[in-house]
C-alpha cells in the first residue's frame, strides 16, 4: 500500500507560481496585440476616407467658379 502513495498516483502535483504568472503574461500580451492590431487597422481606414473626403472637397471646390464680390455704393 505504501508504494502507491510514493508513485505519486494520488498526490496532485504543486504549481509553480511562475507558470502562472507566465501564462498571464502571455495572454495579455496576446490581447494587447489583437487591439492594437485592431487600431491600427481603424485607423488606416478613417485615414484612407479622410484623404477621399479632402480630394474630393478640393476637386468640387475647384470646379466651382468663385463668386465675385459686389462693391457697396457708399451713400
Amino acid at each position: 500500500m505504501k508504494n502507491t502513495n510514493t508513485n505519486g498516483i494520488f498526490k496532485t502535483e504543486k504549481k509553480n507560481p511562475a507558470d502562472r504568472m507566465d501564462q498571464a503574461t502571455l495572454a495579455s500580451r496576446a490581447i494587447l496585440e489583437q487591439e492594437t492590431a485592431a487600431r491600427q487597422k481603424k485607423t488606416a481606414r478613417l485615414r484612407q476616407l479622410r484623404l477621399g473626403q479632402e480630394a474630393a472637397e478640393a476637386a468640387s471646390a475647384a470646379a466651382a467658379p468663385a463668386k465675385k464680390r459686389r462693391s457697396q455704393k457708399r451713400k
